[in-house]
């Protein structure tokens, strides 16, 4: 049903429909952020939408709707927090949020991206802990468009099966993110035991 109205969206709006969806996302638009940029990939790549123009529209909401909750919390955060606070299911991922953001500092900044609803409420908090723009904007934007990259791409491959894969991302998200990040380490812990070892090899050889 998301997917069929994020469509209707895209064929009146055109490109500026990623963007506004991405942003309309801060207010309960029931459509998962993953299945907005992986179908502005999957259009696409059928050729509906040129790639650069649909890729960028997608960064952009993603940046402003980041920018948005950081200008809240930094503007308005004191006045709205023990509003927040007093709602149950709001006060609990502002507390989330802080722990995060205790614990990794910035960077909690670039892991609630893979987190439903923590990507809304880690850039209030980060305003309302009076992070500087330009340390928020430091971790905010490069990590906005990885993100953005990473899904825009795996839409390109998924074609029609976008709501399922974003269904399956929206619920186990951080878990995926895990799994590429292990699979990563691995790849470069061989890599660089593969080239210490030809080096090995190599200065072996030169010294006979």
């Amino acid at each position: 049903m998301a997917y069929e109205l994020l469509l209707s969206i895209i064929e009146q709006v055109g490109y500026a429909a990623l963007f506004l969806v991405l942003c309309l996302g801060l207010i309960g638009l029931p459509i998962p952020n993953e299945a907005v940029v992986m179908t502005g990939g999957a259009l696409s790549a059928d050729g509906l939408l040129s790639p650069v123009p649909a890729f960028i529209m997608t960064c952009l909401g993603i940046c402003s709707a980041m920018t948005f909750g950081y200008s809240i919390g930094r503007f308005a955060g004191s006045k709205l927090s023990n509003w927040f606070r007093s709602k149950k299911n709001i006060g609990r991922f502002i507390e989330r949020s802080e722990e995060l953001s205790e614990k990794y500092g910035g960077y909690a900044i670039s892991l609630s991206l893979c987190l439903p609803f923590l990507r809304h409420v880690t850039p209030y908090v980060m305003g309302m802990n009076r992070m500087k723009f330009g340390r928020f904007a430091l971790f905010a934007y490069p990590s906005a468009f990885v993100w953005t990259l990473f899904y825009f791409i795996l839409g390109t491959f998924v074609g029609n099966k976008v709501q399922d894969i974003a269904n399956a991302i929206y619920q186990y998200g951080i878990w995926i993110v895990a799994a590429l990040a292990a699979a990563a380490l691995g790849y470069l812990t061989y890599r660089y035991i593969r080239n210490k070892r030809a080096d090995e090899k190599e200065s072996v050889r030169r010294s006979l």
